[in-house]
């Protein structure tokens, strides 16, 4: 059974951040394919469905994201998994904003959720999908960045990047992480970057 964490930090007050947009897909999956997400023996969601003809487990931490390997370690030894049945689906600030790569494994990137999963799970071998989020204003520090919410210009974007990833989980599960690679890492034609519009403002 494959495993499907989406990253964020717990609380309304995240909810709909940058550092959320992993725990926002996750969600998207659940009202999609009709799976119930409910407290686990542990600190996180979880819920149990088909999804692309595969049988998934989806998991959302509810620790802050410095803390997500604490909950994924956690939810990994419930139902018996290893770290290559995980696909951790998070936020990017290296990469345009809307656009998704998925990794079959690698470091943390200075992505402090991805690191404690790999300290925890003393591995870095599961698959991951990125969510472009861009990159701040030069006057913005990163780290305020992502806890913000996104901007009502971003919001439409945000949208589309979210049902777009929903899709490609869907693709991975149904036809492997290679398919879901050659058709979703290619690079977004840009319409116009709504990051790129509001630091030229």
């Amino acid at each position: 059974m494959k495993v499907i964490a989406g990253l964020g930090n717990p609380g309304e007050a995240y909810r709909a951040s940058r550092h959320n947009a992993g725990s926002l897909v996750v969600a998207g999956l659940a009202a999609e394919y009709g799976i119930r997400l409910a407290a686990g023996r542990g600190d996180f969601m979880s819920g149990v469905g088909s999804i692309g003809g595969a049988r998934a487990l989806l998991v959302v931490p509810l620790t802050y994201m410095n803390r997500s390997g604490d909950a994924l370690s956690e939810a990994l030894a419930g139902c018996g998994g290893a770290p290559e049945d995980l696909l951790v689906v998070c936020d990017d600030v290296d990469l345009p904003f809307g656009q998704l790569r998925f990794r079959r494994s690698g470091g943390d990137g200075g992505h402090k959720g991805l690191r404690s999963i790999i300290e925890r799970l003393s591995s870095a071998a599961f698959a991951r999908l990125r969510l472009g989020v861009g990159r701040p204003p030069s006057d913005v520090e990163t780290s305020e960045y992502v806890l913000d919410r996104f901007l009502p210009e971003e919001e439409e974007a945000a949208r589309e990047m979210t049902a777009r990833a929903v899709d490609a989980v869907a693709l991975m599960l149904r036809e492997g992480l290679e398919a879901a690679m050659n058709e979703y890492n290619r690079r977004l034609v840009p319409k116009e970057d709504p990051t790129t519009r509001r630091s030229d403002e």
